[in-house]
């Protein structure tokens, strides 16, 4: 409660701008993202289009990070993110986040670094070898300098975030036990449920991700959702449509747990009154992959086209999206420069600023001066 009373609440989160975004994506952050803009609980809440982040590993390709910042912003436009209540921002220009990054890489050690497991795993995914680029492996403390510049106290991310937001904590920590308090401890939000934290792919075998081709992105049209759903992984030993089946780990049952309303089933599958009866009768024997894949491509439709819709609108002027962009990062820069100035403060390398300072520093010279010339006055004297 202390903390709450000692700065606003401020939420930050985004998302690498290396592709369009995924169901998994809408499922994990960007529906829960709107329903806390439209709950009003935030004083200010950020969203960051982290291009930065993403040339840590696509150096080479910045083509793909300068496509895919308008694809970025569409989606999150799409999926309901209102601009008038959400500031919509692009990480790279905002010079502060360096800043901060240069000051906060003093506070962290390499072995720190190392020991972060979100880390560890991602350059076990990469397959970097020794060829480690210094910006991927120092990545968490650039993310620490995004939540911090903001004064954020809640970001919402998923469980793989959790050790980056605890670097983030420590920072704070450091920072303020050293220099004066300038930053809350920031908390992390997770999703409500344990399947929206963490969506399979559609092989089922790994998190739905752009680089496995195992995803079914937002924009993607019907017939494309419905082939991808028609091709998905099920359950091995359920041969027959009278064999029982598995539930458990059956990405289907998966999606429909994350997607499925009772709603749905009273319109495409009266049938059955709810997920549990559906589940129940895969369970005993006598349903069939099909019906159950088939009243799936008919949930994630209904959920994506007015998606898919209101997306069509905003592609008609991308130079509008821009300016939503434009306008969110500018004001994001001012944000950042305010805490900026206050950490400058507080480390005490506001130079130019800090008035009572350079009166100090001269009245000290002053003294100095007039040390001297007294004691060259009483040397002359002595002399005489």
């Amino acid at each position: 409660m202390e903390e709450e009373k000692k700065y606003p609440n401020i939420m930050l989160t985004g998302d690498r701008p290396t592709g369009r975004l995924h169901i998994g994506h809408y499922v994990g952050s960007l529906k829960r993202r709107v329903e806390l803009q439209n709950q009003g609980g935030f004083d200010e809440m950020y969203i960051m289009i982290a291009d930065t982040q993403a040339l840590t590993d696509n150096a080479g390709n910045i083509a793909k990070v300068r496509d895919n910042v308008i694809e970025v912003a569409l989606d999150y436009l799409a999926c309901g993110i209102d601009p008038s209540k959400v500031t919509i921002f692009v990480q790279s220009r905002i010079p502060e986040l360096f800043e901060f990054t240069c000051y906060f890489m003093d506070l962290v050690t390499l072995s720190r670094l190392e020991r972060n497991p979100t880390v560890k795993a991602e350059l076990g995914m990469r397959g970097f070898g020794e060829s480690i680029p210094v910006g991927f492996l120092t990545y968490p403390i650039s993310q620490a300098s995004d939540i911090l510049a903001f004064g954020t106290t809640i970001v919402p991310a998923g469980e793989d975030q959790m050790p980056m937001v605890e670097q983030a904590q420590e920072i704070a920590h450091k920072f303020n036990s050293l220099y004066g308090e300038v930053f809350p401890e920031p908390k992390i939000m997770l999703p409500e449920t344990a399947v929206a934290r963490r969506l399979c792919g559609t092989d089922g075998k790994a998190k739905m991700s752009k680089s496995l081709g195992n995803a079914i992105y937002l924009s993607d049209d019907a017939k494309t959702v419905e082939k991808a759903v028609m091709s998905m992984f099920t359950d091995p030993t359920h041969l027959n449509v009278s064999d029982p089946g598995h539930t458990e780990g059956n990405p289907v049952f998966i999606y429909l747990e994350a997607f499925a309303t009772d709603e749905h089933f009273a319109k495409y599958l009266p049938e059955y009154p709810n997920l549990e009866a559906l589940e129940e009768h895969y369970r005993r024997g006598g349903l069939g992959d099909v019906t159950v894949k088939r009243f799936l491509v008919k949930v994630l439709n209904d959920v994506l086209e007015p998606i898919r819709q209101r997306r069509h609108e905003f592609e008609k002027d991308i130079a509008s999206v821009y300016r939503i962009l434009e306008e969110g990062t500018a004001k994001a820069r001012e944000a950042a420069a305010k805490i900026a100035f206050r950490a400058r403060r507080a480390m005490g390398i506001n130079y130019f600023e800090d008035k009572k300072h350079i009166e100090k520093q001269q009245k000290a010279f002053n003294r100095a001066h007039e040390q001297e010339t007294k004691l060259a006055e009483y040397l002359a004297k002595q002399k005489k």
